[in-house]
């Protein structure tokens, strides 16, 4: 992705969108631009209410509170843009790869910009989904499918090569989307971190390459 920065793609993506009404429409871009300007941990629901010219009771009464504000911006554009954001990466991952070990660094390498750039909203996001069973039951299955799609269709490029250990590509997907996972959530929310070092990534993807080897 040539844009890392989540608050600036959804601006685009809001302005080109007919959903949602004109008052949820300001106060949408309202919160993308105070988000953006002073942090989400920083933001009020009052200043990002007086920016759209609205009373705050509005904003709760739309949203309930300011995770689920963010929420509301966040969910639909994963839904929507998710599964082409993935294949880029895949495809920027694969036209740069020479081993599995290789296709895995560039990938953690890709992500972790994303997330740096992305911090507080991914530290809102996993809260949000360890707390709230709906929203966890709704996004996970989703993420999952779109990732077995275009990461399964690697992993099995990879098993013909004889580089992956000839398991189902299913059981292969979830022990890469568990250590993938545990990777970013140690790193950015455990211990808060806001970079990842190189040598880092290149000794969780040698673990994870290892882990999966013939």
């Amino acid at each position: 992705m040539k844009n890392y920065n989540l608050l600036k793609e959804l601006a685009a993506s809001i302005k080109k969108s007919d959903k949602p009404t004109t008052k949820q429409k300001k106060i949408i871009e309202s919160a993308i631009l105070i988000f953006s300007e002073k942090g989400y941990a920083n933001a009020s629901t009052a200043e990002i209410a007086r920016h759209a010219g609205v009373s705050e009771g509005t904003i709760f009464k739309h949203y309930g509170t300011k995770e689920n504000l963010l929420l509301s911006l966040i969910i639909p554009y994963l839904e929507d843009f998710f599964p082409s954001i993935v294949e880029e990466v895949v495809k920027e991952a694969s036209n740069s790869m020479i081993t599995f070990e290789d296709f895995l660094v560039h990938l953690l390498q890709n992500r972790c910009l994303f997330i740096e750039e992305n911090k507080e909203i991914f530290q809102v996001m996993i809260k949000e989904l360890i707390y709230k069973e709906e929203l966890k039951e709704k996004l996970l299955p989703c993420i999952y499918q779109i990732l077995a799609t275009q990461i399964g269709q690697v992993i099995e490029h990879f098993q013909q090569r004889g580089e992956v250990k000839d398991s189902p590509t299913d059981v292969l997907l979830k022990m890469l989307f568990t250590s993938t996972s545990a990777f970013f959530i140690s790193h950015f929310v455990l211990f808060n971190k806001t970079k990842v070092s190189q040598e880092d990534i290149v000794q969780t993807a040698q673990f994870i390459a290892n882990g999966m080897r013939p």
